[in-house]
């Protein structure tokens, strides 16, 4: 049989602590989960994951791959076992998972004899990620969603199959993009009685044309008219957090900022909105407008190429 490096797989070196193999796991199970990622090998990848850490991110599994000796093997090696290698147990005594490897299999076989209640071995589940897309009124008010999830999940016998969950999720009033939230206890079944591990949830903003985030700032564009960007004046202006009214200071000039200070996503530090003022002409598509514009033309001394040299 081919040896496995699950160090290698998990991209840590063997000396690495149980709290950064966890770490280590966790961001590479986000990026190739197959919810969420765009690698060919996406599904492959998880399944050498989630082999990986089920060996290293337990203390007495960990013990027992490390017996096999440091750097004596290299991954894809044809790995022969010690002597007495696989005796104690046959494969998948005590609750463990196989994964379909028969490197696992004997790896945990080897272990049978050493386990807790007489070779049974107790697993925590594997905690499970995926992503949902939240409005921004979620972000500023709160909700209750109902997700369908695509998640993978091993059976009896340890072989990982994909199938579809919904969940009801409560998302709290001021979270930010990226961030995670822990469902318990909804990640994969354990081993032995073991308990389940984790879900969780990163969150995405969907895609707004009007608003834009960044951070817990909320970035929003605002259609004003020419009389008042050039003449000032307040108006009312739809917000995440509701109609606002603001002051067009005079002479605006398109894109200019106006800062609402707290009104962005809420939280111990709420961020701020940003009105961006976004010049609208009125069109000429009747004969008093197109006088109007004629008027203009002929009365205000405006060259809007001036700086340009023209």
């Amino acid at each position: 049989m081919e040896y496995k490096d699950y160090y290698q797989a998990l991209g840590v070196d063997r000396q690495a602590s149980a709290d950064d193999i966890k770490k280590a796991y966790r961001k590479l199970v986000r990026k190739y989960h197959p919810d969420v990622s765009k690698e060919a090998d996406a599904d492959v990848r998880t399944k050498e994951l989630n082999e990986a850490y089920g060996v290293l991110g337990d203390p007495e599994k960990r013990a027992a791959y490390d017996e096999l000796g440091d750097g004596r093997y290299r991954a894809g090696e044809q790995f022969r076992p010690p002597p007495g290698w696989g005796r104690a147990g046959q494969p998948g005594d005590g609750g463990g998972a196989d994964f379909d490897s028969d490197f696992f299999a004997d790896l945990f076989a080897h272990m049978g004899g050493r386990g807790r209640r007489g070779g049974g071995f107790q697993t925590r589940g594997e905690d499970s990620h995926a992503a949902i897309e939240i409005t921004l009124a979620d972000a500023y008010h709160g909700a209750s969603r109902t997700v369908s999830l695509r998640v993978q999940e091993p059976d009896e016998h340890g072989r990982l199959h994909t199938r579809e969950r919904t969940l009801d999720i409560n998302i709290p009033k001021g979270v930010a993009a990226g961030q995670q939230l822990r469902l318990a206890g909804q990640g994969h079944p354990g081993g032995g009685g073991a308990p389940p591990g984790d879900l969780y949830l990163e969150l995405r903003f969907r895609d707004d044309a009007r608003y834009r985030v960044d951070g817990r700032d909320v970035y929003e564009t605002v259609p004003v008219a020419p009389w008042e960007a050039a003449l000032g004046g307040d108006i009312d202006v739809p917000t995440p957090s509701g109609r606002v009214t603001v002051t067009v200071p005079p002479n605006s000039r398109n894109g200019r900022k106006l800062r609402l200070k707290g009104r962005g996503i809420p939280g111990a530090a709420p961020g701020d909105l940003y009105l961006l003022l976004e010049l609208a002409l009125p069109p000429a598509d009747t004969e008093r407008a197109r006088k109007l514009y004629e008027t203009m033309a002929r009365e205000l001394a405006f060259n809007p190429r001036a700086h340009l040299g023209t």
